[in-house]
């Protein structure tokens, strides 16, 4: 996946045990959260909420959990002060990274991620010096097996999408991403469901301006290492650079 977004890979795996939904719906619930603490509980007017929930509901997520999550972040059901972080890494074979997390605690989160980078061959970076290597793009997930039968054509679906206004597009597998400009994500969501095509998520993610591509062995280091820090409880989201 370019730019390698790990939490969506999760949701096109086979099976999702019950402890990585129960992790999964606990990283959305924090999400949600602040989200609506900064700009409000109602999605028309919140852009950010509005793309929290729409991930949400792609993992089924239940919609009476959706709205506590909401309601802490409004300050009408009490929780923990959480506030967005952002880290910047190497990986195994120099590949660079990007990772989004939710904390209550920067100082012991930090501690953590310092700790499964050191253990992974991976080491945090300084401020600025990752984070140019990518741009921040809006990203729309179709899956070409659930489009219905006359865009079941890869070419074709590839086609509307450019049309809809997409800026780029990337295969992987039978997947399709199609990234657009932050401001013009909406847009281009609407145009491509006009044309009846099935958009499983939205989402604003880091995406690489260039790949690159490792050995094997390398490749299963940099898996370990997105998987350590996914069990991280604070890390939302993992970029990277690395070819797939």
């Amino acid at each position: 996946m370019s730019g390698h977004s790990h939490f969506k890979s999760i949701k096109y795996q086979k099976e999702i045990t019950d402890k990585k939904r129960g992790q999964m719906f606990s990283k959305l619930s924090r999400e949600i959260s602040v989200a609506a603490r900064e700009k409000g509980g109602d999605p028309q007017f919140n852009p950010k909420l509005r793309v929290a929930l729409e991930k949400a509901r792609s993992f089924n997520m239940p919609a009476e959990t959706i709205e506590k999550a909401i309601q802490r972040g409004i300050g009408k059901l009490p929780g923990m002060k959480l506030e967005p972080v952002l880290f910047e890494a190497y990986g195994p074979g120099g590949i660079a990274i990007i990772i989004e997390g939710i904390t209550d605690n920067k100082n012991r989160t930090l501690t953590e991620i310092k700790q499964i980078l050191n253990q992974n061959n991976g080491k945090l970076a300084k401020e600025g010096s990752v984070k140019w290597m990518f741009d921040k793009k809006g990203c729309l997930v179709l899956d070409w097996k659930s489009q219905i039968e006359e865009l079941k054509d890869k070419e074709k679906l590839e086609l509307e999408a450019i049309e809809s206004g997409a800026e780029d597009i990337y295969w992987h597998d039978n997947i399709l991403d199609v990234y657009t400009k932050i401001e013009n994500l909406e847009k281009v969501k609407k145009n491509l469901e006009e044309k009846g095509i099935k958009i499983e998520s939205s989402s604003l993610d880091w995406v690489a301006k260039e790949e690159i591509s490792v050995d094997e062995k390398t490749k299963e280091a940099c898996q370990k290492l997105f998987e350590a820090l996914d069990e991280n409880e604070a890390v939302q989201e993992i970029y990277s650079n690395l070819r797939i």
